[in-house]
């Protein structure tokens, strides 16, 4: 038997591997904090034109590799444009935010140490295909709803302007 700190082996893929919608993307959990033993966690993401997170920071690092698409990330001061190809590192702490430029963008979302995936567990709604979500499907939610859990799994929104959203 597994200790609940240790990693265990395992396999993913897109087919099988949990998935999720939440705002307007679809998240697909290849590597959850469980099976890293705490360690890191992995998503897979398909995230529509215009779709991004505001300004905000987190407890972990947070990287990302852009399989497909642009986007544009605001990360302290600098602006990094990315397209396919392009791996982007956001260290923990960092206020940051990004956009999509392209129709769709396909992201692996990477969180040092993991945690943040239970956001997408518990706001998220099961994935009944591996497609975007249908509109409307998101449950309504306020800041003050979700605050316990975003401080739990170590993200902090900012209040400061969105200047990727002006």
């Amino acid at each position: 038997m597994n200790h609940p700190n240790t990693p265990i082996p395992f396999l993913s893929n897109r087919q099988d591997a949990p998935a999720y919608w939440l705002v307007d993307i679809l998240w697909i959990l290849h590597a959850s904090s469980q099976q890293t033993g705490g360690a890191y966690a992995l998503l897979e993401q398909y995230c529509p034109r215009n779709s991004g997170a505001p300004p905000h920071y987190h407890d972990q690092d947070e990287s990302f590799y852009l399989i497909a698409g642009e986007i544009t990330f605001q990360a302290g001061d600098e602006i990094l444009k990315a397209h396919d190809g392009f791996f982007v590192s956001i260290p923990r702490g960092t206020i940051h935010s990004f956009r999509v430029d392209s129709e769709v963008a396909q992201i692996l979302n990477f969180y040092t140490p993991g945690g943040f995936e239970q956001t997408i567990i518990e706001m998220g709604q099961p994935a009944l295909t591996r497609s975007m979500p249908p509109p409307g499907i998101d449950k309504p939610f306020s800041l003050e709803q979700i605050q316990p859990l975003l401080q739990r799994v170590g993200m902090y929104f900012v209040n400061s302007p969105d200047s990727l959203r002006l």
